[in-house]
């Protein structure tokens, strides 16, 4: 018998690799229909197609919970089969045991775990929203190109997530301790955030200064091109068969050999990077609810699909809502001190002190008070809203 289960886990561990592989092929499929099919022609994203993109990626990334209850529930591709998960017995004060083992997951527990990293990454891609909309203010980028620099800067944000993810899965793995550095580093982010004003300026961006430095850059936009040979600003006619403005040709003689950046890029360049700094802190949180690498990832990646929706629904609202930011210091606050609570007792020895039993924070108490503290927020903002806002 216990040769089957050893078996039936081993190929488990083995079909894995089928659930990321089709994940990710859902995730390639939505982004081909919402670039190839919605937003073919580059268009200014209306508050009403905003809000609808909102509810259709939202209803997703809910609606996945319910795969997630089915396929942990049932071992689909052997989810669920010999998945990390925190030690109930390490938790409970057992010094031989350690705090991260690897066992059967049940539906139920992961379709909570799901949802708390879900909500806490969509909650903290408010803060992302802030600073992309400075960007796009800095570069005076075009209404109708803001969805193509979210497009690809999802894309790659995709990418970087990704490869992040499961590099912090093994070092976890290997290394548990490593959980009181993630713990410590959300605290001092949120204290940092709370305490200290960052530099709003994207021209001092180190990555804006090389690039200035090293490549030719235009001061115009060519269309929704990253890249262009143009080397006079393009002018524009109405088609008189459609009725819509088109570029007209650039003037003989005007082409240079050498390709150029044009604005549209380095917003693109300094968009990837927020979301690489916001990566940093996000990813932490929610390793401090779960070490399952799937869970993670797929929280991770439903929460941000949404977020060039949710910029263009909140982009111009966001600065009315004045306990937004403190609510977002107080959840990134919550989830590393819950991962301190859970990593650092039992090294307490280091410090000369006596060990003592972690303490777990339920999954069903985290997702009350992430959603308690988002609602709160809303909540104080329309009712004791900013000066500005008044006026």
């Amino acid at each position: 018998m216990l040769e089957l289960l050893t078996l039936a886990q081993s190929s488990g561990a083995d079909l894995k690799i089928w659930a990321y592989v089709g994940f990710v092929a859902l995730v390639i499929l939505f982004l081909a229909l919402d670039l190839g099919v919605f937003h073919r022609e580059a268009h200014e994203v209306s508050m009403k197609e905003a809000i609808t993109w909102s509810v259709v990626w939202l209803t997703c990334g809910i609606a996945f919970s319910a795969f997630v209850y089915q396929a942990y529930e049932k071992h689909w591709l052997g989810l669920g089969l010999d998945t990390p998960k925190y030690n109930p017995a390490y938790v409970a004060g057992d010094p031989n045991s350690q705090l991260i083992i690897s066992g059967e997951v049940l539906g139920g527990e992961a379709a909570k775990q799901y949802l708390v990293g879900y909500v806490v990454e969509k909650s903290l891609a408010m803060d992302n929203i802030f600073v992309i909309a400075l960007i796009f203010s800095f570069f005076a980028v075009p209404a109708k190109y803001q969805h193509r620099v979210l497009f690809w800067g999802i894309i790659g944000a995709l990418v970087m997530r990704g490869a992040m993810i499961f590099l912090g899965a093994e070092l976890i793995m290997k290394y548990q301790w490593i959980l009181i550095i993630f713990g410590g580093f959300l605290v001092l982010t949120a204290l940092k955030m709370a305490l200290i004003k960052g530099n709003e300026d994207p021209s001092q961006n180190i990555a804006v200064k090389l690039c200035r430095r090293f490549f030719r850059i235009t001061d115009f936009y060519d269309g929704q091109k990253f890249f262009t040979k143009r080397t006079l600003k393009p002018t524009y006619s109405k088609d008189p068969a459609t009725g819509k403005e088109v570029m007209d040709p650039a003037p003989a003689g005007s082409l240079s050999v050498k390709w150029a950046m044009t604005p549209l890029f380095l917003a693109l360049i300094l968009v990837e990077i927020t979301d690489l700094v916001f990566a940093v802190d996000s990813i932490p949180a929610i390793f401090a609810i779960t070490p399952d690498p799937f869970i993670v990832f797929t929280s991770n990646i439903f929460a941000i699909l949404g977020l060039r929706a949710l910029y263009f629904c909140l982009a111009a609202l966001i600065a009315k809502f004045r306990f937004l930011k403190p609510a977002l210091i107080l959840i990134l606050a919550f989830v590393g001190v819950k991962l301190l609570l859970l990593s650092v007792p039992p090294y307490l020895t280091v410090f000369g002190m006596d060990a003592r039993a972690p303490i777990k924070i339920d999954t069903t108490v985290s997702l009350i008070v992430v959603l308690a503290t988002l609602a709160l927020a809303t909540i104080l903002s329309v009712l004791i809203p900013s000066k500005a806002a008044k006026h």
